[in-house]
């Protein structure tokens, strides 16, 4: 058993029968009192911040999560499949793991999955992807004076802001965390 000499800042800790990540933890020795930790940790499943004291050499129950580098093959209603490349066994991972982030896998992607006693828990994609544009409207003439954005469609059918300059069937660079344009791609 565990006990909380043994935190670090991404460890993960079963806490009220929920998993959660350590974002931040502070030891402290408060006057004539007893040592703490002051714990800033956020649920895997909801991610909610919960910030709890605990008393120092108190035991914690930390959980040791398999992380493995799966192959997105294809969506599947509320399910991603995904290919373990080393075994071939095809997983379905639940596509709220992804976040946001999901909108912008393509098939053939690189993905890490960490998985607690074979059941996906967390799912990471690449902090950028270069996908190409399907659609866009042209540009006018003379409206690149200003920073002014418009909405362009990515092969995925995400969609995203990108500069006017930008036109359909060219590749451009996206940060997947943010959904935004970060630079085109020659």
């Amino acid at each position: 058993m565990a006990t909380t000499s043994d935190l670090r800042n991404g460890a993960f800790l079963r806490f009220n029968n929920e998993l959660v990540v350590i974002e931040e933890y502070i030891h402290r020795t408060p006057g004539n009192l007893r040592a703490f930790y002051q714990v800033k940790m956020r649920s895997v499943k909801t991610g909610k911040i919960i910030e709890n004291r605990f008393r120092s050499g108190e035991e914690i129950t930390l959980v040791k999560l398999d992380f493995r580098k799966l192959q997105y093959i294809y969506r599947d209603d509320t399910n991603l499949v995904c290919m373990d490349v080393d075994s071939g066994e095809q997983i379905y991972v639940g596509e709220k793991l992804f976040g946001n982030g999901g909108k912008f896998l393509k098939e053939g992607m690189d993905v890490n999955v960490a998985f607690e006693e074979d059941v996906p828990v967390i799912a990471e994609i690449p902090f950028f992807v270069e996908l190409e544009i399907t659609y866009t409207e042209p540009a006018i003439k003379g409206d690149t004076v200003n920073n002014v954005l418009k909405a362009a469609t990515v092969e995925t059918g995400a969609t995203v802001n990108v500069p006017l300059f930008i036109d359909t069937g060219e590749k451009i660079r996206i940060d997947t965390r943010t959904g935004e344009y970060m630079e085109r791609v020659k």
